[in-house]
């Protein structure tokens, strides 16, 4: 089976974020970048499983630039057998979703998967947009998925309880907890991932639809004030006054 993992970069939670050029652009200076831990704990490891189990390749890949091959090699450390970066700023992800399609297409991919969405921008867009522009089965959050032959049996969390859902493959699926467990890249995986296949092709021509105006930092936490169990009083007063629905 021939499985493909898209992955994207995202900055460490640690980072400290700031805005340039009047809030218009994100500042990268100082970042540090890792996988979209989604893309890396669920998408890639399941998919690294499925090959374990059933045999078959596992290929990662992103839209970016060069700087991103450092992430990329992450997730050959981890497992994938090679990589393909487009060569290509990600600017939205409409323009991410048909560049990603349009290989997936080209290189005849039995099962597409993502992370649910990115920790830094939060869209959960880039899975459907694929599998409208392959005209393939799309299944959102799953939280479980086994295959036997050419259909997966996946679970997704519903209210009140868990869907069951059969789908023939080829698929795209997005993952959400549940789906794996984060596996760690050991010495020898970090070496062999210095030697795999890490290919960059370029991009086709697609209309960007989204373009980002400015950007705002939230504001700033309030201070946290401790009230004296005994004083109930209080408490309701400033529950009444000063307490804000979120």
């Amino acid at each position: 089976m021939k499985i493909l993992v898209c992955i994207s970069k995202s900055p460490d939670t640690t980072s400290k974020i700031a805005f340039t050029d009047g809030d218009t652009k994100f500042d990268e200076n100082g970042v540090q970048y890792i996988i979209n831990p989604y893309d890396e704990w669920y998408a890639l490891v399941r998919a690294l499983e499925l090959k374990e189990a059933n045999g078959g390749t596992v290929t990662v890949i992103t839209v970016g630039t060069a700087p991103d091959d450092a992430v990329i090699r992450k997730a050959l450390a981890i497992g994938a057998d090679d990589a393909v970066r487009i060569d290509a700023d990600p600017t939205d992800a409409y323009f991410v979703s048909m560049q990603i399609a349009n290989h997936a297409k080209e290189n005849g991919f039995e099962l597409v998967m993502t992370g649910k969405e990115t920790i830094n921008y939060n869209g959960s867009q880039v899975g459907g947009m694929i599998s409208e522009a392959m005209d393939l089965p799309f299944v959102s959050l799953a939280s479980k998925m086994d295959i036997n032959g050419m259909t997966a049996t996946l679970e997704t969390e519903i209210v009140g309880g868990i869907q069951i859902v059969e789908v023939e493959l080829p698929a795209v699926i997005s993952c959400a907890k549940g789906m794996a467990e984060q596996r760690i890249p050991n010495m020898r995986g970090i070496m062999a991932a210095r030697t795999k296949p890490l290919n960059v092709v370029a991009p086709i021509e697609v209309e960007k639809l989204t373009s980002f105006e400015n950007y705002t930092m939230p504001a700033a936490k309030s201070a946290c004030k401790m009230i004296d169990p005994e004083n109930m009083d209080e408490l309701v007063a400033l529950l009444h006054q000063e307490a804000k629905v979120i």
